[in-house]
């Protein structure tokens, strides 16, 4: 699978011997540079180019061109060589753009010697660039990676050699414009289009509008019921009217791309393979499903800019699915009722059928038509759940460590990231119509709001009740989960946990963080414990709002963490005073917007004694439930969710094992 990479992130290379793909809209000018660990170079000989386009281990094109193959073999690159960036520059002197900024984003492949892409990056965001440094090979203890880098410069190829410390800048830059400007008359230019290509439309079901491909700042309302994802087309039912886009790299482009202008008309020099205006929909995987079946379900079949973005989409897409064929068969059923309900008053307000054997035939062909109609409704809606439990067993398997379960194998080589991904699973969603299905519940990240464990008293789903120091015990757990998770999820460094244990008693479930050595500090206890550290937490708050209230975000006091900090509360109301707990209401009410999360473990009931002072507390966090429990309400449909948590499986050592990484990627990083 294809590693679609941004801005900074990075990827292992599976071989040494690759290719580099660059595909543009206009004759660019590529290169590469070899540094060592500083990404610095040691002289014009550690730079490949038009001029010099051989070096160990690397080769480049010898004129300027729309497309490139870079050949690269990195067990023959020096031993001293840490680092290796390919460059693109655009020509000077000639009738081309001068900036990136006139021309549509370069797109960079690492491929195999096949030609399968290893990863690749969609070079965005440059204006008066002429010069960028698109990707970084580099070592990592032996191994070799890949990072996307766009870094560009305004002022060229002397600016950008300068910034990799070349003394010979200058000279060298000017020597490879000059070695380019040779060659601009057999300089290769971007292909014209070709014909349209047929790609096929998702389907789109009667009387539903086209999605847009934009996910939702959230995808809950300020009262913490799920709403409606983003369209996401590729199932039946789901929305999909937008237009197809175009090809990708090495794709023909299709209608509406710049061909290749007349003689004597302006050059247009928008990219022939790529747009900016919308994201590609994903290319069809699978063959075509057989006449008068449904289409098979694809990982990933959604609109997106990347897999992760993709896959986001498409569950919200089966989320929007399962409500809309819900909704559909209620109505039918409510129907149904009613319509049967006036037959039979009908019946029984005429005397002459009220008794006798025409008024139970009439009773009797009511019933009948009323079981038709449901049963009719029942067949709709068991097709299309079956086609979403199909598509739920393809994208399951495929989903991230921040989307999937805990019992979900790609846990098994989870590695600390390196980029903080859009979204994170909180438990599952399902209906009691369709229990065969359950939908990922994603919240994006950052977190908006805080999290409500409500350990209190509450009956599951089989109707039994657990008792006080059940649900406490359950409620702590699952805020370990929900921690375990986001520290998962985020880069080393860049999430920091605290919690606050008055008096102690979740010692137990609080231990895989505690042993792992993953929080900032031990549980604190007591009424002084939890005073300390909802003082440091408020005044960091203070300090970054100051800061940016002053346009000065950089003004922030040395030794100042500031990664993303969640705060644990556990038995609440306990060792809790009317400052403490106006300090907790401020964290919630203002610490979401600059890094301060709030995660609370708490019975509502026993907080009753506060009175209404405690309600808009309770307002602003999202309520979960350590059992299952169907208290997610839908504005959209009107449906009521049942949400289920995301417990580690029983006698699993998974949740162990990722803090363990976790927090060695911590200390290497504090070192």
């Amino acid at each position: 699978m294809t590693a679609e990479l941004t801005r900074g992130q990075n990827h292992p290379l599976p071989r040494a011997r690759l290719e580099i793909r660059v595909s543009a809209g206009t004759p660019v000018v590529a290169g590469a540079t070899l540094g060592d660990e500083n990404g610095t170079i040691h002289g014009v000989e550690q730079v490949v180019h038009p001029g010099a386009p051989t070096l160990p281990g690397l080769e480049v094109s010898r004129q300027a061109a729309a497309d490139h193959r870079l050949a690269v073999d990195l067990d023959a690159v020096p031993d001293a060589v840490h680092r290796v960036s390919v460059l693109l520059a655009l020509p000077t002197g000639g009738r081309g753009p001068a900036s990136f900024g006139a021309v549509a984003a370069p797109f960079v492949a690492v491929t195999d010697l096949d030609g399968d892409e290893v990863a690749s990056y969609t070079i965005t965001g440059l204006e008066a660039e002429s010069a960028v440094v698109a990707l970084e090979l580099y070592r990592r203890q032996g191994a070799w990676k890949v990072r996307a880098v766009g870094q560009g410069y305004a002022g060229g190829l002397a600016e950008l050699l300068a910034d990799q410390q070349l003394s010979q800048a200058h000279q060298l830059a000017a020597s490879i414009h000059e070695a380019v400007a040779s060659g601009l008359a057999r300089s290769i230019p971007a292909p014209p289009a070709a014909a349209p290509a047929h790609r096929p439309d998702h389907g789109t079901a009667p009387g539903t509008g086209s999605g847009g491909p934009v996910p939702p700042a959230s995808p809950y309302d300020p009262q913490g019921a799920p709403a409606p994802g983003p369209q996401a087309p590729g199932a039946p039912g789901r929305s999909g009217g937008q237009q197809p886009y175009p090809g990708g790299p090495g794709e023909p482009a299709t209608t509406g791309q710049p061909s290749a202008p007349a003689a004597g008309a302006p050059i247009d020099y928008s990219h022939p393979r790529r747009q900016n205006a919308a994201p590609p929909p994903p290319p069809p995987a699978a063959p075509p499903a057989e006449p008068g079946r449904p289409a098979r379900p694809v990982a990933g079949d959604a609109t997106g800019w990347s897999m992760e973005e993709r896959l986001y989409n498409q569950v919200w897409g089966m989320f929007e699915d399962l409500a809309r064929t819900t909704a559909a068969y209620r109505s039918a059923v409510d129907f149904a009722d009613s319509r049967m309900e006036k037959e039979l008053d009908q019946v029984l307000s005429d005397p002459r059928s009220r008794i006798g054997g025409q008024g139970d035939a009439a009773r009797e062909a009511a019933r009948a038509r009323h079981s038709q109609l449901v049963s009719q409704a029942r067949e709709v809606l068991d097709r299309d759940v079956a086609q979403l439990v199909a598509e739920a067993e393809v994208v399951e398997p495929a989903l991230p460590t921040a989307f999937a379960r805990w019992d979900n194998p790609v846990w098994h080589a989870y590695r600390v990231p390196m980029e903080i991904p859009m979204a994170l699973r909180l438990g599952d969603l399902h209906l009691p119509e369709a229990d065969r299905i359950r939908i990922p519940m994603l919240i994006r990240l950052p977190l908006e709001r805080g999290l409500w464990i409500d350990s209190g008293r509450s009956a599951s789903l089989d109707g039994s009740f657990a008792d006080s120091h059940e649900t406490r015990r359950l409620g702590l757990e699952t805020a370990v989960s929900h921690a375990a998770r986001l520290l998962a999820v985020y880069p080393a460094g860049e999430f920091t946990v605290h919690v606050i244990d008055p008096a102690g008693s979740g010692a137990q479930a609080l231990a895989p963080l505690v042993h792992s050595g993953v929080l900032a500090a031990p549980p604190a206890q007591g009424a002084a414990g939890a005073a300390d550290v909802l003082a440091r937490l408020t005044q960091r708050v203070d300090l970054v709002q100051m800061a940016l209230r002053g346009g000065a975000p950089d003004a922030l006091p040395p030794g100042l963490d500031t990664s993303q900090q969640l705060l644990i509360v556990n038995d609440f109301p306990h060792g809790f005073d009317d400052r403490a707990v106006n300090q907790l209401r401020y964290l919630a009410d203002e610490g979401p917007a600059v890094g301060v999360h709030l995660m609370m473990v708490a019975d509502r009931e026993e907080s009753a004694g506060f009175g209404p002072l405690l309600d808009p507390l309770w307002r602003s966090l999202l309520r979960l439930t350590p059992v299952a429990e169907d208290h997610l309400a839908d504005p959209w449909v009107g449906h009521a969710w049942t949400y289920e948590p995301p417990l580690v499986p029983p006698g699993s050592q998974v949740l162990q094992q990722v803090l363990a990484q976790v927090a060695a990627a911590r200390r290497s990083w504090d070192r």
